[in-house]
């Protein structure tokens, strides 16, 4: 039996270790045993737990309630934790996901004590070291034994920062395995697809049609902490609305309420109140991907909801500079338009107007949990 660890902190990676510990649950449990480690990085329920029920992740063996904090102090605290943990455990590996700062305290820790670290969605790179996301990836890619990449893109990017691309069995962390395995995430948005339509009640209750609203989601600090670019922000999507008669659905952090509440003009609150924009409390997982499934345009500073757009055949105007997802915007479905409200008005303008979009099949074919799972279990035996 191989024991390995997994540690989650963050909403995407609880989403993520769902497809791993489904395909473990489902087919690989006589030889797989999983121990599940959540820092508390994320520590709102809303944001957390109610993910855990809803995509039927067992509950965390070990909740190390970090919290928020600085990113040292955040780090340095699940590093200790974490250590104490591993080193009682004595783990085959840890399992790893993503690039956040769980992450990096994880892959430092696990390398620390010579345990072998595998880590999903490796290769990503947005070449901008300004974003903690970026050093996080790197450093977590450069400490593992087993890489498993989502796009060929990230293949390239391997390639190019000197790791070996083969097959070779013998894998440790100076040689370390790297496959190209498509996108977990994909596995997830086509497992729980039908389970969203079975909420289309839910979506029917916020008074909107299907293709026939465009959603937003945002979350980066470059958008909603300073509340100068959040105004804007918000100014652009009721000018929209307002002159395309068009309905929004707009998920919003408690964290960003309060500054909408306390930080935005009385003028711009009032005109988001008489817009077509439904703001409403964060959405379940199954909540989102209905949502992205029937959105006729999607805007969003969300790695992951810029691929779920792209599963979904769905246009993207990403409010961000950069995206490690280079392949969305080369394919033509999305564009990167920043916070500049021009720039946002004319993606709108158009991808809306665009009828010959294409979506090639840039993330694999559903089964790469399968695929990670086969993989860990032809290195890791002894």
């Amino acid at each position: 039996m191989i024991k390995i660890i997994t540690v989650i902190g963050a909403r995407p990676q609880i989403i993520k270790a769902s497809a791993i510990s489904r395909a473990i649950r489902n087919k690989y449990g006589s030889q797989i045993s999983e121990i599940i480690i959540h820092t508390g990085q994320h520590y709102d329920e809303s944001m957390s737990k109610v993910f855990f029920d809803e995509l039927q992740l067992p509950k965390e063996d070990y909740n190390l309630q970090v919290g928020s904090a600085s990113h040292g102090v955040q780090t340095a605290q699940m590093m200790i934790k974490l250590e104490e943990i591993f080193i009682n455990e004595m783990p085959r590996a840890i399992l790893l996901y993503g690039d956040t700062n769980s992450t990096l305290a994880a892959a430092v820790t696990a390398a620390k004590l010579h345990i072998p670290i595998i880590h999903v969605e490796g290769g990503v790179r947005s070449f901008n070291k300004k974003f903690p996301e970026e050093i996080n990836r790197l450093i977590c890619d450069h400490l593992s034994t087993l890489i498993f990449v989502p796009t060929l893109s990230g293949i390239e990017n391997m390639r190019n920062e000197g790791f070996k691309i083969d097959t070779n069995l013998q894998v440790t962390s100076d040689a370390p395995g790297v496959y190209h395995c498509g996108d977990i995430m994909f596995d997830n948005s086509l497992f729980f697809g039908e389970a969203a339509e079975r909420k289309i009640l839910w979506l029917n209750n916020l008074n909107v049609k299907e293709n026939e609203f465009a959603l937003i989601t945002m979350h980066r600090p470059s958008n909603v902490d300073d509340s100068k670019v959040l105004e804007e922000l918000l100014k652009t999507f009721v000018r929209i609305s307002d002159e395309q008669n068009l309905d929004f659905v707009f998920p919003v952090h408690p964290r960003t309420l309060k500054i909408i509440d306390t930080k935005i003009s009385l003028q711009t609150r009032t005109a988001l109140l008489k817009s077509k924009i439904r703001v409403i409390p964060p959405v379940s997982f199954v909540e989102m991907t209905l949502l992205e499934k029937k959105a006729s345009i999607i805007f969003t500073d969300s790695g992951g909801v810029q691929k779920e757009a792209y599963y979904f055949k769905k246009p993207c105007v990403i409010l961000l500079e950069e995206t490690p997802w280079q392949e969305l915007v080369e394919s033509g479905s999305a564009l990167l338009v920043g916070a500049d409200p021009e720039k946002i008005m004319n993606g709108y303008s158009f991808l809306s107007g665009k009828k010959d979009l294409v979506f090639p099949p840039l993330f694999g074919d559903g089964k790469a949990s399968e695929f990670i799972c086969e993989k860990i279990i032809e290195t890791m035996r002894t």
